[in-house]
């Protein structure tokens, strides 16, 4: 890892095949992990609608058969044409959390930033490390 990520990841510990629950919006992280995680086979879900408040926050009804939580802390991500030239143009700075729904453990948690295409390409390698596979 870089300078520039803190990751703790507990290898081989989400099912392939496995519904994923995951906050609606976001900025491009929040996007691109929610279409990883469906290229790695997984069942994304944003929940059900159940009003509005207010203050325009939602409330969901998050499916109680999804196995994992997916958090995501991100600030808006910042044109960098220089620096990210050949990487996707975008710098990220983010958090990521994916928790087990049943046993309430964490099982990765990424405080990171860098440029859009590497950021997901180390989110590719971290899903492949998370899943468990077959003996």
């Amino acid at each position: 890892m870089t300078a520039c990520n803190s990751v703790y990841i507990k290898p081989e510990t989400m099912t392939p095949g496995s519904k994923v629950y995951a906050q609606r919006g976001g900025f491009t992280m929040t996007r691109g992990i929610k279409e990883q995680l469906e290229n790695h086979g997984f069942s994304v879900t944003v929940g059900k609608l159940k009003g509005e408040s207010s203050v325009d926050v939602d409330k969901i009804e998050m499916p109680k058969d999804a196995n994992y939580i997916v958090r995501v802390s991100e600030y808006e991500e910042s044109f960098m044409p220089w620096w990210c030239l050949f990487n996707g143009f975008w710098w990220w700075r983010f958090s990521v959390s994916i928790a087990d729904q049943k046993t309430g453990e964490e099982i990765l948690s990424w405080r990171g930033r860098g440029c859009q295409n590497s950021s997901l390409r180390k989110l590719d390698r971290f899903l492949d490390e998370l899943e468990m596979k077959g003996n």
